[in-house]
């Protein structure tokens, strides 16, 4: 298992200006999608966020997004290892998704590239 990347996810309450600062932060243009009730983009490492508060209170609730190259191999491994599934793999508008909790308690979701 070998993490490629890892994405911060920010709440934020107006996501026009967010995007502005992010952009200027990472150098590069955010892409804008929508998922699960929520309004999103992703700049750089961040991904920023806004939408209902019961809704957006589950999706921050995910400390990072971590990719992956082999989204099945690294489920089965972090289970093996004591993990949890919250969410199985799935596909979303950024490819296969899975969610999981550490044995130490902390949430993650786990994105194959």
């Amino acid at each position: 298992m070998t993490i490629t990347s890892v994405t911060v996810r920010r709440h934020v309450p107006d996501l026009d200006a967010a995007i502005v600062f992010y952009e200027r932060l990472s150098g590069e243009p955010a892409a804008r999608f929508a998922f699960a009730g929520l309004e999103l983009a992703s700049t750089g490492p961040f991904l920023v966020f806004t939408g209902p508060d019961e809704v957006a209170a589950r999706f921050a609730g995910v400390a990072a997004t971590l990719g992956v190259e082999d989204l099945d191999a690294t489920v089965a491994d972090l289970i093996a290892h004591g993990a949890t599934s919250i969410a199985p793999p799935t596909a979303t508008p950024n490819g296969r998704r899975a969610v999981l909790r550490h044995p130490d308690g902390g949430v993650f979701e786990y994105v194959g590239i």
